[in-house]
């Protein structure tokens, strides 16, 4: 497992990642340390460990709106299996025999 040194609104951090995830490891670094920092900004709260759990609940509950997202776009692909499948039929009709 590869280690990388992150920083996350200004503390350094090292942390494992498999190989080949250091892309989504950086960005997922890059989110947290985006939300951290603008609940820190906005100056209502100081103390680093309610930052965290803020921004951990703030992503939480953006991550959990992407099902619903991902549901609306996987009607799409089921178009385009339904006209493969009409097309293989097409296909498969002029042999009469599917083996």
């Amino acid at each position: 497992m590869k280690q990388l040194e992150v920083t996350i609104m200004g503390q350094s951090y090292i942390l494992g990642c498999p190989e080949g995830g250091e892309t989504s490891l950086l960005e997922a670094v890059g989110e947290v340390d985006r939300e951290m920092s603008a609940i820190r900004d906005a100056g209502k709260v100081k103390a680093r460990e309610r930052i965290a759990v803020l921004a951990a609940l703030n992503l939480a509950y953006a991550l959990a709106q992407r099902p619903v997202q991902r549901a609306a776009a996987a009607v799409a692909p089921a178009v385009d299996l339904a006209a493969l499948a009409h097309r293989l039929d097409e296909a498969l009709a002029d042999d009469g025999q599917l083996l």
